[in-house]
């Protein structure tokens, strides 16, 4: 299906006015496919000139416009031309169109937990025209009327309010406000719902019958955290809700973390835990609540009028949902959670080969948008924003979007646009500033040297600022520098802020290097945090002395930020290859044990396990693991029983064990710690690690699914089949990843996250070349989103070898790989290369 270029909808923009869309969808039909008719009304500025509508039916049924019957054979793959348009057109499409089971367009999904079938839209980046005719580019907005035939026992809704029905199983929803395409959503089966109002505006949750006692569980802390979040940008923005009802529904086998369709959101159901989750996990759904609201202005109100201004969607929620959480809700160290989390995506985004502007200047196609959404359209973009509050000031912010709201409302706006806002709203040209921040990629180092007197007092302190050869761009910062010294009153343990300064870095300046004359004299503190706060988007390297005293300091400092800060400094130097993976570890058990902030447990450990595996030469590994086991061990012991840190420390050692006989007896309910539930997902986890060291098997896998019949069983199931170390399942696993196109989207990404294993090296080491000779073709027969993520999921990543890395170069020497694929494999191989340079 080729992808809408930014040149044909720049086109098509100057030609049309959409006036509207009526879309009726019959979804009484068979289970492969349900009937879409279409009505637009549009004007053509140009009358008597041709353009073109998309749809992707399955089979199209007819066309009219203005009256007249169209040749259906004229559909050119995703593309019907239209010609001689008048000034006021009608345009009806009647087709099939096909249910979905890759997450895109109207999804098909039935639950095995009872055999109910739910249905729900994904309109984004290219899918409404598998859902229904339109001209499908984000600035060619207009209301949506929407009605649905379905089974009577059926609950149905969409993006505007229910306006009459059920009637004989037709539901009709009130006109929307004007809609970019990709929003447009609805949900359609025997969905439970439970109904709120705040504040005038009613609320309704929604999920799949099976996941009801959960969603009841839940539901309290779900409309809390709604409502707190739209109090909070009323206030911020000024500018109510614009669109009635707040639906938040949670759907099976969604691809993202959620999507921001206004009245309509859609989340993953995931966020409706079935079993025990720690606060870091809570904070996470609260954050994705927070960020999809903050998309109601962001997007929904205002919308990018090409997808070169992906950056004024995400970035913008990312920062809001992040800020409200932290604001508004009890998950008040969400700015924790970003720095150690979010940016360390950000950060590794932006390394790579395939590293984009936040706001690039071109973007040929929605396939090129849909790369992008990475972490720097996201997390980065954030920081971006972050750095430019601390510049401008809030209150200049602030007043700056009001006005962008105001210009824009239920239209369309590019950068040149919120530029212009900000500027009014601050007095500020922001012209240099948006050109080093928001046009050029790659990101700086701040680097700290110190030199001491011989009383132990500061000579000199100074900030350098690099950047890399291939994007040597210096940027203007404003940081804080923090003075961490013991506290006297604490017994001269804990740490404590002495001072923080204030600190502008001017790019011009010495090359880089910016002297704080301030500390001059100053008694040398026992820690010098760069970026002390986390205000910009660079990546820090602390002093010799500072390095040194971390291991001490870590479990003294009080302030989870700073903790995560010099965590995350830790972790990218040994990515980068400055430090050895040992003094991580060493560092690990150290001071891990003593951490208290639930996210910083989780994130540390994750990382230093994939540091362990791909880092480490495979002789050392093992030594390694049972050292980071152990530290994870002594955690579980002091961790209060049935609290986030109890599970976090048990998932830490599940994953990092070789203790068979232990994991075998916590399934059997024997020396399980008190307070620590094994429920069904820390079963799977158990089981998942005892498949890797094979100490299960497929009758083991059976007789869990059996009791677990859930979707989520399901893929679980299909991760620890992938995982065993048995030839015929590695086989079997890997013909479903690189031939299977009946699979659900799910199912696959869950087979592709066990399939590569580092104790597995020689037993999977075929596969290797097969990957780069196979997955070309596997990609061409998936849709986009869905090729990317099993590429990327199904990639080599334990095979850390130069061979491999000549396969790539061998693979993308090639001009016929898809777009996507190309990314995926230049950044994995990139990786790799990290990878091989460390253990060198």
């Amino acid at each position: 299906m080729p992808s809408l270029t930014r040149v044909a909808a720049a086109e098509r923009a100057a030609l049309l006015t959409v006036e509207s869309y009526d879309i009726e969808l019959d979804l009484t039909g068979s289970a492969e496919r349900f009937r879409s008719t279409t009505t637009v009304r549009f004007r053509a500025a140009t009358p008597g000139a041709g353009t073109f509508v998309e749809v992707r039916p399955a089979r199209l049924l007819g066309v009219r416009l203005n009256g007249a019957a169209l040749d259906p054979a004229a559909l050119d793959d995703n593309q019907y031309p239209l010609t001689g348009l008048a000034a006021e057109n009608t345009l009806v499409v009647e087709a099939e169109m096909a249910y979905s089971n890759s997450g895109e367009g109207l999804h098909r999904f039935v639950d095995p937990a009872d055999g109910e079938t739910y249905l729900y839209a994904m309109s984004g980046m290219d899918n409404a025209q598998r859902i229904f005719a339109c001209f499908d580019q984000p600035d060619l907005k207009a209301p949506v009327t929407l009605a649905v035939v379905a089974p009577e026992e059926w609950i149905v809704a969409g993006n505007g309010r229910l306006d009459s029905g059920p009637v004989a199983g037709r539901w009709v929803f009130a006109p929307t406000p004007p809609l970019a395409t990709y929003l447009v959503s609805l949900v359609a089966g025997p969905y439970a719902v439970r109904r709120a109002e705040h504040d005038g505006i009613p609320l309704g949750l929604y999920c799949r019958r099976s996941l009801t006692e959960h969603l009841d569980r839940d539901a309290e802390e779900i409309l809390t955290v709604t409502r707190q979040c739209l109090d909070r940008l009323h206030r911020l923005f000024g500018v109510r809700y614009p669109f009635g009802k707040y639906d938040q529904a949670f759907v099976p086998e969604f691809n993202m973390g959620a999507m921001e369709n206004p009245g309509l959101v859609t989340f993953r159901d995931e966020f409706l835990p079935r079993s025990a989750v720690t606060d870091a996990e809570r904070e996470q759904r609260a954050n994705s609540i927070a960020h999809e609201m903050s998309h109601m202005w962001f997007g929904d109100l205002v919308t990018l009028r090409w997808w070169d201004d992906l950056w004024l969607n995400e970035s913008f929620a990312e920062y809001f949902g992040t800020r409200i959480t932290a604001e508004a809700t009890r998950f008040d160290r969400a700015w924790t959670t970003f720095a150690l989390r979010r940016k360390a995506w950000g950060y590794a985004a932006d390394q790579r080969p395939s590293t984009h502007p936040v706001a690039p200047t071109e973007v040929a196609d929605a396939t090129e948008a849909l790369a992008n959404l990475d972490g720097i359209s996201y997390a980065k973009g954030a920081s971006v924003l972050r750095q430019l509050v601390a510049w401008l000031g809030d209150d200049a912010f602030l007043a700056g979007l009001r006005g962008y709201f105001a210009a824009h409302r239920f239209g369309n706006a590019t950068l040149a646009d919120l530029l212009a806002a900000l500027a009014a709203g601050s007095g500020r040209d922001l012209a240099g500033w948006a050109a080093v921040w928001l046009r050029q990629p790659q990101l700086n180092t701040l680097r700290t040297e110190v030199r001491l007197r011989d009383d132990g007092h500061y000579a000199e302190v100074a900030l350098v600022q690099t950047a890399p050869p291939e994007h040597p761009v210096l940027r203007p910062h404003r940081i804080g520098v923090g003075l961490y010294d013991p506290d006297p009153a604490g017994g001269g343990t804990a740490l404590r802020l002495r001072d923080r300064v204030e600190v502008d870095l001017d790019p011009a300046a010495d090359g880089g290097r910016t002297v704080l004359p301030g500390l001059t004299g100053q008694p040398a503190a026992r820690l010098l945090l760069p970026n002390d706060g986390d205000l910009t988007f660079a990546k820090v390297r602390l002093d010799a002395a500072s390095v040194a005293a971390v291991p001490a300091a870590l479990p003294e400092l009080a302030d989870p930020l700073t903790r995560a800060l010099l965590w995350a400094e830790a972790l990218d130097a040994v990515t980068d290859g400055e430090r050895p993976v040992a003094d991580l570890v060493a560092l690990v058990v150290a001071a891990l044990p003593a951490e208290t902030e639930v996210v910083v447990v989780q994130d540390v450990l994750a990382r230093t396990c994939d540091l362990l595996d791909r880092h480490l030469q495979p002789e050392v590994r093992p030594a390694a693991l049972e050292q980071l086991a152990g530290a994870c061990a002594r955690l579980l012991a002091v961790a209060p029983p049935g609290g986030s840190g109890q599970l976090a420390a048990a998932r830490g050692w599940i994953s990092s064990t070789v203790e068979v006989a232990r994991l075998t007896g916590w399934l059997a309910g024997k020396e399980v710690p008190d307070g620590l539930a094994v429920d069904a997902e820390l079963r799977w986890a158990v089981l998942g690690r005892l498949a890797v060291l094979g100490a299960v098997g497929e009758p083991e896998v059976a007789a869990e699914q059996a009791e677990d019949g859930s979707a989520s069983g399901a893929e679980r199931a299909a991760t620890c089949r992938a995982a065993l170390p048995d030839p015929a399942a590695k086989e079997h696993a890997w013909r479903l990843l690189v031939g299977e196109t009946s699979l659900s989207n799910r199912l696959l990404e869950a087979t592709a996250r066990g399939f590569w294993q580092p104790e597995q090296a020689e037993l999977t080491d075929s596969y290797v070349e097969r990957y780069f000779a196979e997955m070309p073709a596997a990609a061409r027969r998936r849709t986009p989103w869905v090729a990317d993520r099993v590429a990327a999921l199904a990639y080599p990543r334990y095979a850390v070898s130069a061979r491999t890395r000549e396969l790539a170069a061998a693979l993308l020497g090639r001009d016929d790989l898809p777009s996507g694929l190309r990314r995926v494999v230049v950044d994995e191989d990139d990786d790799l290369r990290r990878a091989l340079a460390a253990r060198r």
